[in-house]
């Protein structure tokens, strides 16, 4: 068996080009290199022609990256009134990547170019199979994104077959106690594919920390009128008949105050800490 290791890992949806994103490029980058994740899953990733964020920041925090653009970017182009520039998630990588994939999420109306992205890791003490993810924001679009666990899930079951255990990050939009959150924890619903369950690491976290990721500190937050609430997140997949498997060591938020009165994003950051060891599924 290999070695067992510590593993950070951190999960941000980075606001793509909304407010000054310019005032806000360095803000993300230092937070990034001051909490020193190993794996970070990344949403609303922004690309133009010439240059994507995934790429500037691996080059900058020394990582691997890999960048997955929507396949229909127009709800994001129109709301910032620039066609030139794309959106998508992103996942950075302090070891090699050595194999990734793709799957498109279900579209609802007016809400398409989801995509999940898939990246097998390679870490000195075995391999890490680490998703990420955006689902949709529509309000009352919760059956819709009932669908997108379904399809998820059924992805992470394909490309993680020879794994026991999988990290999942993303911006689901959906509050804890939600249908497809519950979908996902396997307790109190079945799951949509037998025998695999994923772990909120949140319930590790200290009782008394803020959790809200979106929060009305942020006067971006605060604009749209809207409550706090925890719609990001982190995942440990678990395959209900193994035995051994990663430990969850703690969980908490980043990226949650201005940096120099700038936020850097719209969404907080979650970070975790693992135990990881590798096991065979």
């Amino acid at each position: 068996m290999a070695e067992n290791s510590l593993l950070r890992v951190m999960t941000w949806n980075l606001w793509w080009r909304f407010g000054h994103w310019e005032r806000r490029r360095d803000p993300i980058a230092r937070i990034l290199d001051a909490t020193a994740p190993d794996i970070v899953g990344l949403q609303e990733v922004w690309g133009g022609s010439t240059e994507n964020q995934a790429h500037i920041l691996a080059e900058t925090l020394g990582m691997h990256h890999l960048w997955c653009p929507s396949p229909a970017p127009e709800q994001f182009q129109r709301r910032a009134g620039d066609r030139t520039v794309v959106v998508g998630n992103a996942i950075l990588s302090r070891w090699p990547v050595t194999r990734k994939s793709v799957c498109e999420l279900p579209a609802g109306a007016g809400d398409a170019g989801r995509t999940a992205l898939f990246a097998l890791i390679d870490a000195p003490f075995g391999a890490v199979p680490v998703f990420t993810t955006q689902f949709s924001s529509a309000v009352g679009g919760s059956e819709l994104r009932c669908k997108q666990v379904g399809a998820l899930t059924q992805f992470i079951a394909e490309e993680t077959r020879d794994c026991a255990n999988s990290i999942v990050t993303g911006d689901l939009n959906a509050e804890p106690d939600s249908d497809e959150i519950r979908l996902l924890g396997g307790h109190q619903t079945a799951p949509p594919v037998p025998g695999m369950i994923f772990l909120d690491v949140w319930s590790f976290a200290d009782p008394g920390a803020r959790s809200c990721t979106w929060d009305r500190r942020n006067p971006a937050v605060f604009a749209t009128g809207e409550p706090d609430a925890r719609i990001d997140y982190i995942f440990l997949g678990l395959r209900t008949n193994s035995s051994l498997g990663p430990r969850v060591l703690s969980a908490r938020l980043r990226g949650d105050e201005p940096v120099n009165g700038v936020w850097p994003s719209d969404h907080a950051a979650v970070v975790a800490e693992f135990e990881w060891r590798a096991t065979a599924g």
